[in-house]
């Protein structure tokens, strides 16, 4: 997951995810599989006798006969954590993407940028840290490209071109050959 990603999702946010592994687990259980093992398994992307032994696991946390986390490797727990970010406040993010591409966005970057202009101007990387509202459109694009799987330099491109029209250009009131380049984010916030 690139930073546009996790700036995306930040948003998405109001509370984090849990922090805890049976946490975690104890949410896939019963919000998501509503206590069924092969759906917690097709969930988690894992065997259902794995799944069986976290309900079990589960089970015996609750009754005080285990302490500490639910035995795992650390591949399930990252497949735990993937499943846990996609079903964490389903609604809470379709009502945040649709005030982001209705309303727009709060962009917080700090970057290297590269620019090349008219003959006279210099080219070279410079970063940069800016503020800028950026509008709905925007946001769809980064949403669209985010759902269709796109890499993070694909993302960074969008970003580029909108913060070229938005911040550089003004809204096409100077800097009219200016192209920009987002070389690196060093780090990166959305507010919606």
């Amino acid at each position: 997951m690139g930073e546009i990603d996790e700036g995306l999702e930040r948003a998405e946010r109001t509370r984090p995810i849990p922090v805890h592994l049976n946490t975690r687990v104890r949410f896939l259980w019963e919000k998501v599989a509503k206590n069924d093992t092969k759906r917690l398994a097709q969930a988690a992307g894992v065997s259902v006798r794995t799944a069986q032994r976290w309900a079990h696991a589960l089970t015996a946390l609750a009754a005080g006969e285990l302490t500490g986390d639910i035995p795992m490797t650390k591949a399930n727990a990252a497949k735990i954590e993937q499943a846990v970010r996609a079903a964490w406040q389903p609604r809470v993010k379709q009502r945040v993407r649709r005030d982001a591409e209705q309303r727009g966005f709060m962009l917080h970057i700090q970057a290297t940028f590269g620019y090349s202009a008219a003959a006279g101007s210099t080219d070279d990387p410079r970063e940069r840290m800016i503020t800028q509202k950026m509008p709905g459109s925007v946001a769809q694009r980064l949403y669209e490209a985010r759902d269709a799987g796109a890499t993070q330099a694909q993302q960074e491109r969008i970003l580029a071109d909108a913060l070229r029209e938005e911040y550089f250009k003004d809204g096409g009131r100077r800097a009219r050959g200016l192209d920009v380049e987002l070389n690196g984010i060093a780090w990166m916030d959305i507010e919606l």
